[in-house]
């Protein structure tokens, strides 16, 4: 039983679709808040030149 328990590889499996998943997320979070940013100084760069 304790050998069977050592080749069970599927918690395994499981453990790296989740490290896979989060740094996927990380990955999406970090480009999402750049763009985010360099969106919204476009945008505030804009309304400056529309005011003046």
């Amino acid at each position: 039983m304790f050998a069977r328990f050592l080749k069970d590889e599927s918690g395994a499996t499981a453990i790296e679709y989740g490290l896979i998943a989060a740094l996927i997320a990380v990955a999406i979070i970090g480009g999402v808040t750049a763009l985010g940013t360099s969106t919204n100084d476009t945008f505030n760069a804009v309304a400056d030149k529309i005011a003046v």
